[in-house]
């Protein structure tokens, strides 16, 4: 609140400072009712201390305490929920979806992951550019990924990165067994033209002809796009789209990406050289969510997810994975938020200790 009453009266402010003013608002605003209610009921306490009241007031008052108790109560709700509403921002990520254990079927199924994120992408108006896929030989893909960009985009898909594991009969098996395949999923913050400078000398550009199915255009124009950074060696191909200039802007994102990506690698290898850490990958060797057919049942394993019935909807990408990634999301602010209030905590016993 005095960080409020502080930027409030301030006549200029920067964007940060105007940014964080509209942050804290909401909650500051709820606080304010809710200090309001406390001095009420505090008024009422005086009140019926006094003397010689009658049994009329008396239960005027016990009447008017209950109806302040019931607000605070409100209040507490609404405080809780602005406290834990996820901070979304508008930005862009990098999301590879690759076949893991189980084959076909794993391919299968990560053809049907990499479906739902792009149905998802599309339900939550978010711009979305198909970068790469590596298709397998009875339909599903070895990996693939996309570009993704909108508000809230960074914060809801980084929750879908880890081990997706389905369970399930596949269409091959004659015995009737229940098959188990996994999926990793992995999610890269997008480069910025600030992050990331590319000198052209450092690149080579080709161009060649797209592969696989497409009819004569595939034949005939050259519209795939190969990236060579000389420096890292790194290398990128777009071949999805029809448009040479396009799959060149996505294959020159993905490569910012990924250059990006090994920055932090390296940044962080510095700070914890046991430690190999891996930006964006920390849940990778953990199962995050199965995928069970025969139970028609998608179960999350992290805090503050749960289970979620009617599978064949969940995977159209639609309401259903937005109300579990926004169940993630609020627990992960609540442990913040929680974490903060223990340190808070922890430093008041430490000052109240030395005075």
């Amino acid at each position: 609140m005095l960080e409020h009453d502080n930027l409030h009266v301030q006549s200029r402010r920067n964007p940060e400072e105007i940014r964080r003013l509209h942050q804290i608002k909401p909650i500051v605003t709820v606080l304010e009712q809710r200090i309001a209610l406390y001095d009420s009921i505090e008024s009422l306490k005086e009140l019926n201390k006094r003397d010689g009241q009658d049994e009329e007031i008396k239960e005027m008052v016990k009447e008017e305490a209950a109806i302040y108790l019931k607000r605070i109560k409100e209040i507490d709700g609404e405080l809780e929920s602005v406290l834990l509403e996820p901070k979304l921002t508008d930005g862009g990520i990098l999301l590879e979806v690759t076949a893991g254990a189980g084959g076909q079927e794993a391919m299968l199924f990560a053809r049907e992951l990499f479906d739902l994120y792009k149905a998802y992408c599309e339900y939550k108006d978010w711009q979305v550019d198909v970068a790469s896929i590596e298709k397998s030989d009875i339909g599903g893909i070895r990996k693939g990924s996309m570009l993704v960009a909108g508000y809230g985009a960074p914060e809801y898909m980084k929750v879908e990165s880890g081990v997706h594991r389905v369970q399930r009969i596949p269409a091959t098996e004659k015995g009737g067994r229940i098959h188990t395949s996994t999926v990793s999923v992995a999610v890269l913050p997008q480069a910025t033209d600030i992050e990331i400078n590319i000198a052209d000398r450092d690149l080579n550009i080709e161009t060649k002809r797209a592969s696989g199915a497409g009819g004569q255009h595939v034949n005939t124009t050259d519209s795939a796009v190969r990236i060579t950074h000389l420096p890292t060696g790194t290398v990128v191909e777009c071949q999805e789209g029809r448009s040479q200039i396009k799959n060149r802007e996505i294959a020159m994102q993905k490569l910012k990406t990924l250059l990006l990506q090994k920055q932090e690698e390296a940044q962080i290898s510095k700070i914890n050289k046991e430690r190999k850490l891996q930006i964006g990958s920390s849940n990778r060797n953990e199962k995050i969510r199965t995928y069970n057919y025969p139970q028609d049942r998608v179960t999350e394993h992290r805090e503050g997810g749960g289970t979620t019935h009617s599978l064949k909807t969940f995977m159209q990408g639609g309401e259903q994975l937005e109300t579990l990634q926004e169940s993630l999301l609020r627990h992960q602010q609540y442990q913040a938020l929680m974490a903060d209030i223990n340190e808070l905590i922890n430093k008041n016993k430490t000052e109240t200790a030395k005075s």
